[in-house]
């Protein structure tokens, strides 16, 4: 196979999340494979440090701090990214709030707001700024990431499960929408990562607790980002050429076994 058809040389792809995590994996290995790169994020900080690694390693990234929450502020952000950058071609949603436990009886609606406002409306609104510009350059690759809790019912995630459920059907009813203009829209899932959603979601917990947690897993253990990013790569890139509407699970198998 032709390694090139992993390449991103000449795209220029907007990542939502790009403070850390699966989101700041995802833009430096996009910058590595020849992307140029608009990080966007709520945290000024932590997403100017995504993008100045990036520049440290020889690739070209952009850091704008966003609200995807608000379409003002999208606009303006995909406006400066093609200012700076250029058109578009890639889109990756992967920003997520931090939610609270609880059922609906425990959650207020403040809190029922705050997530989806993020999760759901940033990814309709990001999706919204992006796409108009990436029709005009010929086409892309549009990824909403969401999760597996999309598919298995966790105690207390109603919030979160809710959205990530949602992204699914939008990522589908996109991919027919937007078929005809060459954009591609897939859904990628993820299944438990390293990350600091894991280590706030344990926090409390005990060592034993957390090991005995991983082995109910079929891996024994958490994914990487690194590793959400290589499938993110390949919806991205030309080695997904035939693939739109679908869903790829990044999770050690934990929407088929859990013991």
């Amino acid at each position: 196979m032709d390694e090139k058809i992993f390449r991103l040389d000449n795209r220029i792809a907007v990542v939502t999340g790009g403070s850390g995590g699966i989101g700041a994996a995802i833009c430096k290995l996009f910058a590595k494979v020849g992307a140029s790169v608009a990080c966007i994020d709520l945290d000024t900080e932590r997403v100017n440090a995504t993008a100045a690694a990036i520049e440290a390693e020889g690739g070209r990234a952009i850091a704008i701090t966003c609200d995807v929450s608000s379409e003002a502020q999208t606009l303006d952000a995909v406006q400066r990214l093609v200012a700076e950058l250029g058109k578009p071609t890639v889109l990756v949603n992967s920003i997520a709030a931090l939610d609270r436990s609880g059922s609906i009886l425990e959650i207020d609606l403040a809190e029922w707001e705050k997530v989806h406002r993020v999760n759901l409306t940033g990814s309709f609104l990001m999706s919204r700024a992006v796409l108009p510009w990436m029709v005009e350059a010929g086409g892309g690759s549009v990824i909403h990431v969401s999760s597996m809790n999309a598919h298995v019912a966790a105690p207390g995630r109603v919030s979160y499960a809710s959205t990530k459920s949602a992204l699914l059907q939008l990522g589908r009813v996109m991919a027919v929408d937007h078929a005809a203009q060459g954009v591609r829209v897939n859904i990628l899932s993820p299944g438990p990562v390293d990350t600091v959603r894991i280590s706030f979601r344990q926090q409390g917990h005990s060592e034993a607790e957390k090991k005995a947690s991983l082995d109910r897993y079929l891996l024994k253990r958490l994914g990487r980002p690194e590793e959400v990013a290589a499938a993110a790569l390949f919806l991205a890139s030309d080695a997904s050429s035939f693939v739109t509407g679908s869903e790829l699970a990044v999770d050690g198998g934990c929407t088929i076994y859990k013991g």
